[in-house]
């Protein structure tokens, strides 16, 4: 089952879907795109992607997770809107 749920502010827009075997927080940019990911168990660690799909770096905690995320589409990242099925992401 996939659910999906988005949310955006200031030109940023948030993707969150639950697949079989992810979660996924995908935010767009200015035609960039920085995706957040975790398996759907929820305990491993973080997984951050470009556009291209090529994972650059694993955090535990979201807030680093959500930094580079914030870094590769050059926003602050406090412009990241997160929606609230992704609030609970990293360890």
């Amino acid at each position: 089952m996939t659910t999906e749920e988005t949310a955006s502010t200031d030109g940023v827009r948030a993707t969150y879907n639950e697949t079989e075997t992810e979660r996924l927080l995908t935010f767009t940019a200015g035609g960039l795109e920085a995706t957040v990911a975790q398996n759907v168990e929820g305990y491993a660690m973080l997984k951050v992607r470009d556009g291209s799909g090529d994972e650059l770096e694993r955090y535990y905690g979201f807030d680093m997770a959500l930094d580079h995320a914030a870094e590769l589409l050059g926003v602050s990242v406090h412009d990241l809107p997160v929606p609230d099925g992704a609030d609970d992401m990293g360890m």
